[in-house]
């Protein structure tokens, strides 16, 4: 609420002298008292629209000096986040499961540079903070991402025989499934006010049917960008869980369980 102002005493004298002056007749003094009212009202208005504009400067200053003490805390120290990508075990609805067995072996890790960080950030006053997948290994997370995708909702919505197999390949599978990660990086940029959070992304999948020795390959490529306000290491996990279920999901989407064979959709 602003506060009261009293108009100074020679907003007063102004006002009276404003009244005074106007050609009215002799019994025109309400006349008179009604225009000494409306320019006192009219002062009043003035100085209040004067502390409006001053308090809201104050306070727009307030809120840049705490953005940029808030911005200036965050300069990087080279410290490792760990993110972690690990889902939750899902349990497979038993109606609907295919008789047909899928097996799923970890994914190779082909990256340019496996033994570097999954990206960084660039703080705005110096420094880089880095990214980490928790574990170590996110070629085996994306297997297991996939094994779970196709354990509750794969091909047509419904549930199917898939595990995840990590000591060879079992003779009784009727498709195998093998992937590798060409590119997967995280990386985010601060600037003023906001941050540019980039997702990249780059798999190939195979699947090899046991029946007729066919196969089919298929390239899954994408990314994904984000500007946020205010940055939060969860922000980069969202949006690296985003892109990864998304290339899984193409996957199957671009792939059909055939009389017990997985085929093109094209």
């Amino acid at each position: 609420m602003l506060p009261v102002v009293t108009p100074q005493a020679g907003c007063h004298e102004d006002c009276l002298r404003v009244a005074s002056r106007s050609r009215l007749p002799r019994n025109g003094c309400m006349l008179k008292s009604a225009m000494y009212g409306q320019c006192l009202n009219a002062t009043r208005r003035k100085e209040e629209s004067v502390i409006h504009r001053i308090l809201s400067l104050l306070q727009v200053c307030g809120m840049v000096i705490v953005t940029v003490w808030s911005i200036a805390g965050c300069a990087g120290k080279g410290e490792v986040r760990q993110l972690d990508l690990r889902l939750k075990p899902s349990v497979a609805s038993a109606t609907g499961v295919d008789q047909v067995k899928i097996v799923v072996a970890p994914f190779d890790d082909r990256r340019a540079n496996a033994a570097a960080h999954l990206g960084r950030r660039q703080h705005l006053w110096g420094g880089e903070t880095y990214f980490d997948v928790a574990g170590g290994r996110p070629a085996e997370v994306i297997a297991q991402r996939l094994v779970q995708r196709l354990q509750t909702k794969g091909w047509d919505g419904r549930s199917w025989n898939v595990r995840l197999e990590r000591e060879g390949m079992p003779g009784d599978a009727d498709i195998v499934i093998t992937g590798e990660v060409e590119e997967l990086s995280a990386n985010a940029r601060s600037r003023p006010f906001s941050t540019v959070i980039e997702i990249k992304q780059r798999l190939v999948i195979t699947a090899k049917n046991r029946a007729d020795n066919s196969s089919l390959t298929r390239i899954i490529e994408g990314g994904r960008t984000r500007t946020v306000f205010w940055f939060e290491e969860e922000d980069v996990l969202d949006l690296l869980n985003e892109t990864i279920n998304d290339g899984l999901d193409r996957f199957i989407a671009d792939t059909k369980l055939d009389q017990g064979l997985l085929r093109s959709v094209r």
